[in-house]
């Protein structure tokens, strides 16, 4: 099973809002998750409250072979968490 580092759209159109996920690649963006990993609003109107992430468990996922989307590698690396791409 390939694991990957997903954002799941929420909210509603022209508001987005997402989830960070860990889910089987072959399953759709908005589809069954494995786990919830946090949350990322990038319209938020402080940059600190744009995101809230459960490292260690992200951390985890990294270690036992994850691979994160563009998007996710980007975020995590503002956040300073993994290698990133």
């Amino acid at each position: 099973m390939a694991v990957k580092l997903r954002l799941k759209r929420f909210g509603r159109r022209h508001r987005s809002f997402y989830r960070l996920n860990a889910i089987e690649s072959r399953n759709p963006r908005d589809g069954r998750v494995i786990e919830q990993l946090g949350w990322y609003d990038p319209e938020a109107s402080h940059p600190e409250s744009a995101s809230s992430l459960n490292r260690e468990r992200i951390e985890h996922w990294l270690s036992v072979g994850a691979v994160p989307s563009k998007t996710v590698s980007d975020l995590l690396r503002r956040h300073g968490i993994g290698a990133g791409r």
